[in-house]
């Protein structure tokens, strides 16, 4: 333990009375980051490498001057620890850390600001001091509604990551409630890991991954086994699991640009095969992921002539209207409005995507648009009774709400009502009250006069 007055601030004995109180938290050892802890924190976890950690921090000179703090700006600090995006010295430092703990680090040039320090700041080539108190850290979220959560236990190798396509080879650890149901060395494509028995949340981390990561992945049900569970692996509906996984080496597949016309429209008929493979399995996540890949190579394509454009844009056709069905069962009815609009832009009168559209419009209750794109189908095909039953449900429903905003506007009007009489019959007791108040008051006045007088 130390504190600010304890801490050398002069450059010639700072390292070496660092030496003797803290621990060199460097990989090399070379004494460029020292940290003394000045308060333990909680035993247990540590930060892991891509983290999201919040801290507070102050930075000063060996003179002792200070040159930033979070504290006075009333406001922590949070960045993804291992990542770069702040000093060198920070990512070892706190990767070092437990939650709550407050230590110093003494950091050398290399490992702070360098030789060129912060103009008028730091000068160049100047060891620095940050106190730094770790408040709180999570893992990396990979999804936006937090499904996927990563944690990097070990670094990856290089600046490349598998795309889709790529063929991974990983050793896989699953655990759930503690207890272990899956481990295996397998090799598998990105965006078919369904494939070989690997839950979304495995196959969607792909990308993040470099060679030689070994990270924990926290997957909600959606990106795990679901509302089914998994039988094979004795995992009941709705359970959080974790994988460990680590990826052993990959190789890359073609990216869309370098593949000719001819290769993308081979892959897209396969891919749409096994889409709707998922699909009638009730796979809808894994089946998105399909026909999303056909548009990700075909959405910006002319091809060469009009017979190889027409093919194109019914494979995007295609893919648009069994993304909305997919959307549909999922009850992403945004979704389901944005790839009919989509299909729409391309063929304005197709009936699936007009009925598909206002069946997701029904359901969000927007019963005149709903209604507008049943009137559509009926002009392309009067024989649609799927879309005259949906039309009749629309008016059902639109006679529904119009009674039922009826209904509360009377209620509302019979409240206000109800309140002004209330108010005019208090109005009118105060002002009953009121007078026989003065009544009162002019007959006692009169009694007194009367005693006044003389007898």
């Amino acid at each position: 333990m130390t504190s600010d007055q304890d801490l050398p601030m002069d450059g010639q004995s700072a390292t070496a009375v660092f030496a003797a109180r803290g621990i060199d938290v460097t990989l090399n050892k070379d004494q460029g980051v020292i940290k003394v802890v000045k308060r333990q924190g909680i035993d247990g976890d540590r930060p892991m490498i891509g983290d999201k950690v919040t801290v507070h921090y102050t930075g000063k000179l060996l003179t002792g001057k200070k040159f930033d703090c979070s504290r006075d700006r009333k406001e922590s600090f949070c960045f993804n620890v291992g990542k770069g995006q702040v000093l060198k010295a920070w990512d070892i430092g706190v990767l070092s850390m437990h939650r709550g703990e407050v230590c110093t680090l003494l950091c050398k040039p290399e490992y702070a600001y360098g030789s060129a320090g912060n103009p008028d700041k730091i000068p160049p080539n100047s060891s620095v001091l940050f106190e730094i108190e770790l408040l709180k850290f999570e893992g990396e979220m990979l999804t936006g509604d937090g499904g996927i959560i990563r944690r990097i236990k070990v670094k990856g190798d290089g600046y490349t990551n598998p795309n889709d396509g790529a063929t991974v080879d990983v050793h896989l650890e699953g655990n759930c409630a503690g207890r272990l149901f899956d481990c295996r060395d397998v090799t598998f494509t990105v965006s078919e890991a369904d494939d070989k028995g690997i839950p979304l949340g495995v196959d969607r981390a792909m990308d993040k991954m470099q060679r030689g990561e070994c990270c924990l992945l926290y997957l909600k049900p959606k990106y795990a086994f679901g509302s089914e569970g998994k039988t094979e692996f004795k995992i009941g509906p709705d359970k959080d699991v974790v994988y460990e996984v680590t990826l052993k080496d990959f190789k890359r597949a073609k990216e869309s640009w370098e593949m000719d016309v001819h290769e993308k429209l081979a892959l897209a008929a396969e891919v749409k095969h096994k889409g709707n493979q998922c699909f009638k399995a009730e796979r809808y996540q894994q089946a998105v992921i399909q026909y999303q890949r056909i548009i990700m190579w075909l959405e910006m394509e002319c091809g060469n002539g009009i017979e190889q454009l027409k093919r194109i844009q019914d494979f995007v056709i295609k893919a648009h209207l069994n993304l909305a069905l997919c959307f549909l069962r999922m009850k992403e009815f945004s979704q389901v409005v944005e790839n009919c609009n989509k299909v729409i832009e391309l063929d304005e009168c197709n009936e699936k995507a007009l009925y598909r559209r206002g069946e997701a419009r029904l359901l969000r209750n927007e019963f005149s648009l709903a209604l507008a794109d049943f009137q559509q189908v009926l002009q392309s095909n009067s024989s649609n009774r799927a879309a005259r039953a949906q039309m009749s449900i629309c008016q059902s429903k639109m006679k529904e709400y119009h009674e039922q905003d009826k209904k509360t506007y009377i209620d509302m009007f019979q409240k206000f009502a109800e309140r002004d009489a209330k108010v005019v019959k208090t109005k009118r007791r105060r002002d009953e009250s009121l007078r026989s108040s003065m009544n009162g008051e002019v007959g006692i006045k009169r009694r007194r006069k009367s005693q006044d007088c003389p007898s």
